[in-house]
């Protein structure tokens, strides 16, 4: 796997210090509070599970899948939920925890779909902010990285469901990709 990657955008100790800061800044937010922190599935699990666990607070946990991309390496503009939380959200201070944001078009989806719920507040708290110059959407919270335009896979983040074990964040080689 790592023959495929053209260079470490995100080292290791990168991450750590980012999701570390991360979880101080959310504790600081949400001080005297429970959170319900949401995993969007499957590649957020790793981001999300170092992020709770820097998180100094009591809090709740819940997952749903959200798909708009498939094996493409471009969203194909709809969001499909695949497994809804079973959390009732109602009145509860909701913490979204995505992989990556570029488009906005998933957490645009979630957003419509959660804020029908009536939760007390929905925040979002994304890995990596590929703000590309969306217009819409929605835009992150929190976030540890900004990245510019380029295929990123490794710690959780996929290309047709590989690289998510890589502990760094890469840039994909394009002959990978692009056939």
């Amino acid at each position: 796997m790592h023959k495929d990657i053209d260079r470490i955008l995100f080292s290791v100790d990168d991450i750590f210090k980012a999701v570390s800061a991360l979880g101080k800044k959310i504790s600081e937010d949400y001080k005297g509070k429970k959170p319900l922190f949401v995993c969007v599935l499957k590649g957020s699990v790793i981001f999300f599970s170092d992020l709770i666990r820097a998180v100094t607070l009591s809090l709740e946990i819940d997952f749903l899948i959200a798909e708009s991309y498939g094996s493409s390496h471009e969203s194909s503009g709809s969001v499909e939920i695949i497994k809804d939380i079973g959390s009732d959200i109602r009145d509860r201070d909701v913490i979204i925890v995505e992989d990556i944001i570029d488009s906005g078009k998933t957490l645009f989806g979630l957003d419509e779909l959660l804020k029908a719920r009536k939760p007390k507040s929905l925040k979002y708290a994304v890995l990596i902010d590929k703000n590309t110059g969306r217009g819409g959407g929605v835009a992150p919270d929190y976030k540890c990285f900004d990245a510019e335009n380029e295929f990123i896979v490794g710690y959780g983040l996929d290309y047709a469901e590989k690289y998510r074990g890589l502990p760094y964040i890469g840039v994909l080689k394009k002959e990978i990709y692009i056939k």
